[in-house]
């Protein structure tokens, strides 16, 4: 099995290279989705941020209230740290077992958007970075996403730098140009990921 880890910064285009990759038959294991699964109604993980949190965090439905939890923690270090001592050990669990489940062969990627600020690249086998430059990941943002320009060099400056990203990256696929350019890096990409897991 090959552990890979793929990154890159907001906008950057991460989501479309690891929907090509599963195309080529790697094993995905999304840690925001698994983030969001570890704390749905009726979890142990959600339990715990309530204790934690109170019930103030929770929507009319009893569903976690995303914004609400966020606008707790971000400005307070202490309680962003409570919040990632309680989810990222769920993620880190569920993550292995999925792991366990892909298969001695396989070549599993793990998507992590906040690899390179957690110092995560040793747990990987290599890590692939989808790289952008940051004029254009802004205009993504504002386009795509309908972010505002302020919010969006707000939400990049929150991440590490293009220059940090690159520094841990065993593999680097451009994604500054169209979508067509990005298929043939994804597939010369796959292909040494294969070879990698094929040597052993």
């Amino acid at each position: 099995m090959l552990k890979v880890g793929l990154t890159g910064g907001i906008g950057a285009g991460k989501s479309e290279v690891s929907r090509l990759l599963v195309g080529h038959g790697a094993v995905l294991i999304d840690a925001d989705r698994i983030a969001r699964e570890v704390v749905e109604p009726g979890t142990p993980g959600l339990t715990a941020l309530v204790e934690a949190f109170g019930t103030g965090i929770l929507t009319p439905e009893g569903t976690l209230d995303r914004p609400k939890l966020g606008s707790i923690v971000f400005s307070d270090a202490e309680r962003l740290a409570a919040l990632n001592a309680i989810v990222h050990p769920l993620v880190g669990a569920r993550s292995a077992e999925l792991e366990r489940a892909a298969g001695p062969d396989s070549v599993v990627v793990h998507d992590v958007p906040l690899l390179t600020e957690n110092g995560l690249a040793p747990l990987y086998d290599l890590v692939v970075v989808v790289d952008a430059a940051p004029g254009t990941q802004l205009e993504r943002l504002v386009r795509l996403r309908g972010m505002t320009e302020s919010d969006a060099r707000a939400r990049m400056a929150a991440q590490a730098t293009r220059e940090q990203r690159l520094a841990v990256a065993d593999l680097v696929i451009d994604n500054d140009g169209p979508v067509e350019a990005l298929e043939p890096q994804v597939r010369e990409v796959w292909s040494q990921l294969v070879r990698r897991a094929e040597a052993g």
